[in-house]
């Protein structure tokens, strides 16, 4: 292998490494919006529950307890 097709070689990798990193976010872009395609799919072919009664979940207890700390003189 010459001088000549040594830089070619060169050349053409970094032709092609530039091109992956011009598709790259695109090709991302693509899958992650069939992902979410997929999954607007599924929760719409999902079954439609009533959502549970927030009024009849014990609240947790608040207590008077004080978080505040004394602070160094």
């Amino acid at each position: 292998m010459n001088t000549t097709q040594t830089e070619a070689l060169i050349a053409m990798v970094a032709v092609l490494g530039l091109f992956v990193l011009m598709v790259a976010p695109a090709v991302i872009g693509i899958l992650r919006d069939r992902r979410i395609d997929r999954q607007i799919r599924r929760a719409e072919a999902a079954p439609v529950t009533e959502p549970p009664d927030t009024r009849a979940a014990p609240r947790p207890e608040h207590r008077a307890a004080s978080h505040h700390h004394a602070r160094a003189a």
